[in-house]
């Protein structure tokens, strides 16, 4: 009997579209392959879907809020079907970029300093202590946003302005900016995928140098650094992945300047998109888009 796989996109974050983009890619290599296959919106609909198909694995191809966060997974582990990708608490901590970037520091994986911001400090306030802390130019972001959506570079004339358009957030990670090299190293089922170096012709890796081809974003594989560099950043991708306990595939993003590498942070939900590094990284080391998602679905599981 053909195994059935529920695939889970799009939903309500802001990478929406990358999410439907990731169901359609994995849905149409799944078909290929002799699996029976149904995609469904993480609706109010969700679980009576889900008890009608009875599927085997359910793939969470969701990103961002509410795909990465923990809520999917809580839902799904009280269905007591396998998922893919983390469980709740790894999807908590990764997400949130001040608690995974506390335990990176305390296990002594570099990492860019930084402050965590409520928006309760006057201009002057907040600027003398970056100016203390960190020193400009600094990184603003949301704590709980991936695909850097809403990611700032920041100078002290310009600060101001760009906290206004965060205030939605409530909380936000004002960050050391690290200039160098953007590498990303992936992990599946536990093990060294292999890493890949990223040239934006803006002036970083924003949502628009990530998946729109019209920006031309460099993609170099092999990246170009020592034996025992490549070693370095795949360890410490691996440590990461192990700290924050994540089950499947993960990618963690670095830069990599004066010769150290400083996590930004991990995604237990990298994209599956055409566009996608995950996938790349794999072909290049000889694993088909096909193996890597029989990969994922290996370590689908619940109560992790």
């Amino acid at each position: 009997m053909r195994k059935k796989i529920l695939i889970i996109s799009g939903g309500i974050s802001k990478e929406r579209v990358i999410s439907l983009d990731t169901g359609r890619q994995v849905a149409k290599e799944l078909k290929k392959n002799g699996f029976v296959v149904k995609t469904t919106e993480p609706n109010f609909g969700l679980i009576k879907k889900i008890k009608l198909f009875k599927p085997n694995i359910i793939f969470n191809a969701l990103h961002g809020q509410f795909g990465e966060d923990g809520y999917i997974q809580t839902i799904l582990e009280a269905i007591k079907i396998p998922y893919t990708h983390s469980g709740v608490i790894s999807s908590i901590l990764a997400m949130d970029k001040v608690l995974s970037k506390k335990i990176f520091i305390k296990e002594k994986i570099l990492t860019p300093k930084f402050i965590e911001y409520f928006f309760n400090k006057t201009n002057s306030k907040i600027i003398k202590e970056i100016e203390k802390k960190l020193k400009f130019p600094v990184v603003i972001k949301p704590i709980n946003e991936g695909s850097s959506v809403n990611v700032f570079i920041c100078t002290k004339s310009n600060i101001i302005k760009n906290l206004k358009k965060l205030e939605n957030y409530k909380r936000i990670i004002i960050e050391e900016f690290i200039p160098g090299r953007e590498i990303q190293a992936a992990i599946i089922n536990k093990k060294k995928l292999g890493a890949i170096e990223l040239e934006p012709k803006r002036k970083f890796y924003d949502f628009q140098a990530k998946y729109n081809p019209k920006a031309k974003t460099q993609h170099i594989i092999p990246v170009d650094i020592t034996k025992k560099q490549m070693a370095k950043v795949s360890y410490i991708a691996l440590k990461a992945h192990k700290l924050l306990k994540c089950r499947g595939v993960s990618r963690s993003d670095f830069r990599f300047y004066k010769n150290k590498f400083y996590l930004l942070e991990t995604n237990t939900q990298p994209g599956m998109t055409s566009l996608s590094l995950v996938p790349e990284i794999a072909k290049f080391n000889n694993i088909t888009f096909k193996n890597l998602i029989k990969k994922i679905l290996k370590d689908a599981s619940i109560n992790k």
